[in-house]
């Protein structure tokens, strides 16, 4: 059961961000040849006014096909001879729905749960926090330049910042006050500041709509911050997980909650469609060719130009990004197969 919620939950999230890519493109007038959930052999398709939809038997992903790589086509209404602008909110689109995806996930999830205020609950003993006078009921406001809104921030801050002083901005009692703390190492070797969260709280519609915000801003940062760590090597590429560590993941936190009941497991699924969807929102933002981001950057440099970069010199380039991103896909599924059965 669990593998299929997984590929429920991943062809549907996919599902949203080729929908924003079909919606802009019927709103800009651009023929749309297919729209395809999933990769490999129809295994149902159907034409409607000029489009065929189709799902196919992968559910490792999907396409709106728009003859975007077609190098020329008389059709005003093809990809290519849209304006700019235009083809920039088609591409945008994707990634775009997928935050919209990850809010109204985060939305009801907080809605359910509550949210996670940046309020000290306690302040553990002979820590750098209570060195430095903080106490129950203090609200973190800012860590060094970070303006902090949920207390997951702070951990995961200092997830990535181990080890390193920091200046903590806190107010009490209406007043800002700024500390600097230079995290101690616990029993297991993790730095730590000394402060515990106070857990989660239930408000009203405008904080769940406000908090939903900050879920997703989270998990953005989150998946920017481990970016960041891979490119300067602080992670390993053998680290990375890919659909089959994403179907692994579902599985187990499905096996781990299915005894809880029904609404934990909804829960739950809820939470890791939010991370899924953010992170696919901003890994389709990065200029990588073959992704979202990298046409739009060819786009970007249309404008710039005033012209359009020759189509098969943009086609080659997309071209080894789609060999180096398979290359990657295939090295990321060995190691996820290696972290599963040895």
């Amino acid at each position: 059961m669990g593998i299929i919620l997984a590929i429920l939950l991943f062809s549907f999230i996919v599902f949203f961000h080729e929908l924003g890519h079909f919606l802009l493109a019927k709103k800009n007038g651009i023929d749309v040849d297919e729209f395809a959930i999933g990769m490999g052999p129809a295994i149902y398709s159907k034409e409607y006014k000029g489009t065929r939809y189709a799902v196919r038997i992968l559910p490792i992903g999907g396409f709106c096909a728009m003859g975007e790589d077609e190098e020329a086509n008389d059709s005003p209404n093809n990809f290519n001879n849209k304006s700019v602008w235009a083809r920039i909110s088609v591409i945008a689109a994707g990634p775009v729905f997928n935050f919209i995806l990850a809010f109204l996930c985060a939305v009801i999830f907080i809605a359910c749960v509550g949210f996670d205020r940046p309020v000290v609950k306690r302040v553990s003993e002979g820590t750098p926090a209570a060195e430095a006078g903080l106490e129950a009921g203090d609200v973190i406001v800012k860590l060094n330049s970070k303006s902090i809104h949920i207390f997951r921030e702070i951990s995961l801050y200092n997830q990535f910042h181990q080890g390193e002083e920091t200046k903590v901005t806190y107010e009490r009692d209406g007043e800002r006050h700024t500390v600097t703390l230079t995290p101690q190492k616990d029993e297991s070797g993790y730095y730590i500041f000394g402060i515990v969260s106070g857990g989660y709280e239930k408000g009203s519609v405008f904080e769940v709509l406000k908090y939903g915000v900050y879920e997703v801003k989270y998990w953005i940062d989150m998946t920017l911050e481990s970016l960041g760590q891979l490119l300067t090597h602080a992670v390993g590429v053998e680290q990375l997980s890919g659909p089959v560590g994403v179907v692994s993941v579902v599985d187990s936190t499905y096996q781990q909650s299915k005894s809880d009941g029904v609404y934990y497991v909804f829960l739950n699924m809820l939470r890791i469609a939010i991370l899924l969807s953010a992170n696919l929102g901003v890994m389709n933002l990065l200029p990588i060719p073959a992704l979202d981001g990298g046409r739009a950057l060819f786009l970007v440099i249309e404008l710039i130009r005033g012209k359009r970069v020759p189509p098969e010199k943009e086609g080659y380039v997309h071209l080894t990004g789609m060999v180096f991103l398979l290359l990657l896909m295939a090295f990321v599924m060995f190691n996820d197969i290696k972290r599963i059965f040895f």
